[in-house]
């Protein structure tokens, strides 16, 4: 995708394209570095947020740790965009494709161990990478998950900012590149069942955990009518469905009633075959 004015216009509001156009303009991005199509950087504001984008993807794969919750993407995102307009910076992927190339393969080893012996999201990701299903539950994913609400308000019982749930949804996705759909609904699943449980607590940014409800309960879906063959577990997806419906939070019992409703579709046209 060309990265110009007009397009990264398309992925924001005229409001947040001045800000992101300010903060470029002061110097306060930092960092900035471009593997193949994926640019990352240090964007300074209230603190320092992190920032990706894919220049390769329609609408560029937006993400920012920031607590932004508006339509689109945020300022800081759109100020790194505009930067690659101006100064794109250097693809460094030859560099680091000699790097490996001449890295000991004992050492290269050793290290990736190191690091995947302490970094529980990347030694999941790896795992999926490689091929091998999910060894966590949805109560094990779960408890993670839950643990995400807990520390964003310790003090009370209520949620005020958005919460980043990047790393489930980029683990889910992996497995569903694996073509390991039964891991990623497990993903997808822990994922519906910790916002159905958490959004009473939810009292700001709720369009932000709406939409990362919706997009988890539609991965669900989507990972269990390709995944799961027999009629069974089909079965299974929709009592959970049903149930969440009518015990859950009554404002997502009608995306659940829905959902319920396609994956019986879905078992109606295997009864057919």
């Amino acid at each position: 995708m060309d990265v110009t004015e007009d397009a990264v216009r398309d992925i924001c509001t005229d409001a947040v394209f001045e800000r992101g156009e300010r903060y470029r303009e002061e110097g306060r991005i930092h960092g900035i570095h471009r593997i193949d199509t994926t640019v990352t950087a240090v964007v300074s504001g209230s603190r320092q947020y992190d920032v990706r984008v894919d220049l390769a993807t329609n609408g560029f794969a937006p993400w920012c740790d920031c607590p932004y919750d508006g339509p689109g993407a945020c300022k800081h995102v759109v100020a790194v965009l505009l930067r690659c307009v101006d100064d794109p910076p250097a693809d460094e992927g030859d560099r680091l494709d000699a790097t490996l190339d001449g890295a000991d393969a004992d050492q290269l080893r050793a290290f990736l161990r190191d690091e995947l012996a302490t970094n529980t999201d990347l030694r999941d990701r790896f795992l999926a990478r490689v091929g091998e299903p999910t060894s966590q539950s949805v109560d094990e994913h779960r408890t993670a998950i839950d643990r995400r609400f807990e520390e964003t308000n310790p003090e009370y019982p209520v949620v005020f900012e958005p919460i980043n749930f990047t790393q489930w949804f980029d683990l889910a996705s992996e497995y569903r590149e694996q073509e390991r759909d039964a891991s990623a609904a497990t993903v997808y699943r822990a994922l519906v069942e910790s916002l159905d449980d958490n959004m009473e607590r939810v009292d700001g940014a709720y369009d932000h955990f709406s939409r990362a409800f919706s997009r988890a309960l539609d991965g669900y879906v989507d990972c269990v009518m390709t995944a799961e063959r027999d009629a069974d577990a089909i079965t299974d997806a929709v009592a959970f469905l049903d149930e969440r419906a009518t015990s859950g939070t009554p404002l997502l019992a009608e995306h659940f009633e829905k959902a319920a409703v396609e994956l019986r579709e879905k078992l109606g046209e295997q009864s057919d075959e």
